[in-house]
Parts: structure tokens; sequence; C-alpha cells
């Protein structure tokens, strides 16, 4: 997984009914675009993550 700054986490909810969870990659962590990745959800909130196989990057490049 590789991602840069203002590319979108999307986190994908692991049971029915839960929508899935959009952060904007604000700092890349790891080398050379690798995770941990600190990230801005859509209700102002921040975290530092690691995404795991339930997530996806956008690329900003890719966004419409």
């Amino acid at each position: 997984m590789h991602a840069t700054k203002g590319d979108q986490l999307v986190q994908h909810g692991r049971v029915v009914g839960e929508h899935d969870k959009v952060a904007e990659i604000v700092e890349v962590m790891g080398a050379k675009g690798t995770p941990p990745y600190r990230v801005r959800f859509e209700d102002g909130r921040e975290a530092v993550c690691s995404p795991g196989p339930d997530s996806e990057i956008r690329h900003r490049e890719t966004q419409l």
C-alpha cells in the first residue's frame, strides 16, 4: 500500500449496514509512501493508522 499527502484512505464497513469511513491523508509517516499515515476524518478527528486489508487508497489524481 502506497499513498501521498492528499490521497483518501477508505476503510470499508465490516458488517452489513456499517458505512465506509473516509479520511484524507495529511502525513505519510512511512518510507516511500508506506504506512503509517496521519489521517483526518470527515468530522475533523485525526488519527495515526496502519490500514488493514479492509482499506483502500484513492489517489488524488483518480478522484472525481
